[in-house]
């Protein structure tokens, strides 16, 4: 790993989670004693590498600021916007003014609360060989089926869809800054349809690395899946 960059974390927060079907939004549901947010938070707290992390809020978010995390040095506070782009870039223009040429941005899910150590070292090693960087992945293992309806009605199948070459995105994405700000800035500007920031990079021509990582790198999305990532930390405590 390349010591002269600087690495910056960017969490998006912003979102009020609705398929969790909660009152709270679910980055703030309880796991283990900690908030989803704080889990994700803390593998990249205590990464040494790791110098910086800004948190994308809510405007109208009243409970960032009383976690005990919120007083870490290392973390700062911006305010997103609509969509997840809108937030990311918030996060970017934050810290444009000090951005150093060698700066590389890690963006992670504010619900993916079980990365592991091990996988973000992976991505971060990208470093010394990639001018381009790359994201946690993990390729598809089941059978995939195209619909005819949208997946909110009653969907039918289409065809099947051939998965030797299908990978599940994960997170975190890491990306050189100067790169991913310019690829984000295109793609807000010409309104084009991106969930993720490699999304951004692949609009404007770049392909990223797709980094191997383990499939209990889950984001809770829907209520069961809360009940997943408590298993996946407990039963890693115990291999520990």
């Amino acid at each position: 790993m390349n010591s002269l960059s600087e690495v910056i974390a960017v969490l998006p927060a912003a979102g009020i989670g609705s398929r969790m079907q909660t009152a709270c939004p679910k980055q703030y549901l309880m796991l283990r004693g900690k908030t989803i947010l704080e889990h994700a938070i803390e593998i990249l707290l205590y990464h040494p590498i790791v110098q910086r992390i800004i948190v994308v809020l809510n405007r109208q978010d009243d409970r960032f600021h009383s976690l005990p995390i919120a007083g870490n040095a290392k973390i700062s506070v911006v305010h997103g916007g609509d969509q997840r782009a809108d937030s990311v870039m918030a996060a970017l223009r934050h810290v444009e003014k000090n951005a150093k040429k060698s700066m590389w941005v890690l963006v992670h899910d504010a619900a993916r609360p079980c990365l592991h150590g091990d996988d973000l070292d992976l991505l971060l090693n990208i470093i010394g060989h990639s001018k381009i960087g790359g994201i946690l992945a993990t390729p598809v293992r089941d059978t995939m089926k195209r619909a005819i309806a949208p997946v909110a009605a009653r969907a039918t199948i289409a065809h099947t869809v051939e998965r030797q070459q299908l990978w599940h995105a994960l997170t975190p994405q890491f990306f050189p800054f100067e790169l991913l700000k310019t690829c984000l800035s295109r793609a807000i500007d010409e309104k084009a349809e991106i969930t993720d920031e490699a999304a951004a990079l692949e609009y404007c021509g770049y392909y990223p690395q797709l980094i191997n990582g383990r499939s209990d790198n889950i984001k809770v999305t829907y209520p069961e899946d809360l009940a997943l990532a408590e298993f996946y930390l407990t039963y890693r405590d115990h291999q520990e």
